[in-house]
């Protein structure tokens, strides 16, 4: 039996890592001429880490170096909105790690013989019966269209659904270099928040949201200029960054299904979302190993069937939760803005565990 996935990113090398495992043959066909993710830090919660043991990779992300979940939400000026207790989430749910975007390719690359990937390799066309045009053509019993949330896949089989949809901000993302930073944090201004997280190796990976026209360009010294004011540490990563990177922020409109024919959608092509709950990695990874069980223990048509049946739902749900925990974010109106920093700090703890809790809870 043979995969051709289409997409080289972190759903698509997991994809192929789970039916090679299973006895496949893979082949894996990647536009960009390399197979290497530029971004920057990736946090890895409970759900991401059960997948990839089913790859048995997890424990060399954890040996890289294990983190703590989200140890709140901040204001401006330092303050708590919303406080975590970090203790209590790893022992609910599990262990959280963080990783740069990079070294977790490398580790899904080392899981692949080097003939199953095809750099280099633009797909203009999927057809539901296998085929795959790109230049040549390749055939296969199951195509996996993991190329993300532009996907060519999704537009050839899919034509009449709506494309994906700008959310109204823009996201940059950055690795300043190391500094004292012992815990995470989301920091809440009016229409813009700013994010860090330690990495293992001292550096702490950045992320910065704020409201703007699609195709707004900032680069780093307006940012610096932008959060000069910001709570410590704040600034002083800024300033400390040499480069960074931005994306506007796409989502998809609930699709119908996730397959057709020989075809299945996986990752951003099929569900993509916010990044608020960090979980658009994790999804993918999820999707990849139940695509590859359902697949290779009840064939093609009812495996793809099964698929769609419990990985829409889910993805579904987690996305929405990611646009709504995050849109308090966003007002810019100042009695909007002043009404949220009340109230969130009398918040009980249990409304925002009941909308975490289904994204961390999966298991295989």
């Amino acid at each position: 039996m043979k995969v051709a996935v289409v997409g080289g990113g972190i759903g698509g090398l997991a994809a192929a890592v789970a039916f090679h495992q299973r006895g496949w043959q893979v082949e894996v066909l990647e536009r960009a001429p390399e197979f290497t993710e530029i971004g920057a830090g990736l946090s890895i919660q409970p759900n991401g880490l059960r997948a990839l043991q089913e790859l048995g990779l997890a424990d060399r992300v954890r040996s890289a170096g294990l983190a703590d979940p989200l140890a709140g939400i901040r204001r401006a000026n330092g303050n708590w909105l919303i406080r975590n207790d970090v203790d209590d989430l790893k022992r609910r749910f599990g262990q959280w790690a963080t990783v740069h975007r990079a070294d977790l390719i490398d580790l899904l690359l080392s899981a692949l013989p080097a003939r199953a990937l095809r750099p280099g390799t633009e797909v203009s066309q999927v057809r539901p019966d296998g085929t795959v045009r790109h230049g040549g053509t390749t055939t296969a019993d199951l195509v996996v269209g993991a190329d993300g949330v532009h996907s060519a896949t999704r537009r050839s089989l899919w034509p009449d659904i709506p494309g994906p949809r700008y959310v109204g901000y823009t996201t940059w993302r950055l690795i300043a270099p190391a500094h004292p930073v012992t815990e995470s944090a989301e920091t809440w201004g009016s229409g813009e928040r700013f994010g860090y997280v330690p990495m293992p190796d001292g550096r702490v990976y950045c992320y910065l949201m704020a409201n703007a026209p699609t195709g707004t360009r900032i680069g780093l010294d307006e940012l610096r200029e932008r959060f000069a004011d910001w709570h410590d540490p704040i600034p002083a990563l800024l300033n400390s960054a040499h480069e960074v990177s931005q994306h506007d922020t796409y989502e998809l409109p609930e699709l119908r299904t996730f397959a057709a024919g020989k075809v299945a959608l996986l990752g951003d092509a099929a569900h993509a979302m916010t990044p608020n709950l960090g979980q658009g990695a994790c999804q993918a990874l999820e999707d990849a190993v139940t695509l590859a069980a359902a697949v290779d223990e009840l064939g093609v048509r009812a495996g793809l069937a099964e698929y769609d049946r419990t990985r829409r739902p889910r993805t579904q749900l987690i996305a929405r939760r990611s646009r709504q925990v995050a849109a308090p974010a966003h007002w810019t109106s100042p009695p909007l803005t002043a009404l949220r920093n009340a109230a969130l700090p009398r918040v009980p703890s249990a409304f925002f565990e009941r909308s975490i809790t289904p994204a961390y809870t999966w298991t295989p």
